[in-house]
């Protein structure tokens, strides 16, 4: 069977960030607001030394189901591109989520939620699109604001069946600037344990900007290197909308 080396880079990096609060891999637990919706036009790439993968487009919605409820799902266009031979693109893993906030922020206490994941395997392995396996992430997130500034962060463990794999911890942390009050900024660095038999754990670190073009339609995008791990980078880039009842 073919196993493309940037299966893990790739796959990796483009759910990551849609996981995470765009454009970022590390989450927040806030939902979105009862009865609004958050759709995201994205692509993601992420270059290694054996080569190059992601997606291209994107397409992410949440909604907000019932108040701190939100229900989630991503479609991604998947393409691999390693190094020596030619690209494959199609269809990747289809991922669907709950998100619940179980405790809001307060003087004393932050805001803690979880956000269960699953990835279906809808990607075609065999061309590098797809992991072959349902995987399952179980995270918990936490957020607590100051000012203008923002921090949020945790972690969770993914349940990553199938031969030469292994489950793996996700652990990140995140700070952000609100510089306008339509232009926020950040940075956040996250640590992952290896996944696979005889590989090993790395930690990336990324830069990213949201940017209000109005109520409805907004920017976002990061970029940032690897720090520890085979050398590399990844990126993202969206276009959101963001409207309810009232919109």
């Amino acid at each position: 069977m073919y196993k493309s080396p940037l299966i893990a880079l790739g796959l990796l990096a483009a759910a990551a960030v849609a996981r995470g609060g765009p454009p970022f891999a590390t989450d927040d637990p806030e939902p979105v607001e009862f009865r609004h919706w958050e759709v995201y036009f994205a692509s993601q790439y992420a270059h290694g030394p054996d080569g190059s993968s992601g997606t291209f487009p994107q397409l992410e919605v949440n909604y907000g189901l019932v108040p701190d409820v939100q229900v989630h799902v991503i479609a991604p266009v998947a393409f691999d591109a390693p190094s020596g031979s030619s690209r494959r693109y199609g269809y990747g893993d289809t991922e669907l989520g709950v998100k619940y906030r179980f405790v809001k922020e307060a003087d004393s206490t932050p805001q803690i939620g979880v956000f269960p994941l699953v990835e279906l395997p809808t990607g075609t392995q065999s061309q590098g699109l797809g992991s072959g396996h349902t995987q399952v992430f179980l995270p918990v997130w936490l957020q607590r604001k100051f000012g203008r500034w923002t921090t949020y962060g945790g972690g969770g463990y993914w349940i990553n069946p199938g031969d030469g794999n292994r489950g793996w911890w996700f652990t990140g942390l995140l700070v952000q600037l609100q510089v306008r009050p339509n232009l926020a900024v950040g940075a956040e660095v996250f640590h992952e344990t290896a996944q696979t038999v005889g590989d090993r754990s790395d930690a990336k670190l990324n830069f990213g900007v949201t940017w209000d073009l109005n109520d409805t339609r907004h920017i976002l995008a990061s970029f940032g290197p690897m720090l520890l791990g085979p050398r590399g980078y990844q990126a993202y880039i969206a276009f959101q909308l963001t409207f309810g009842p009232a919109q």
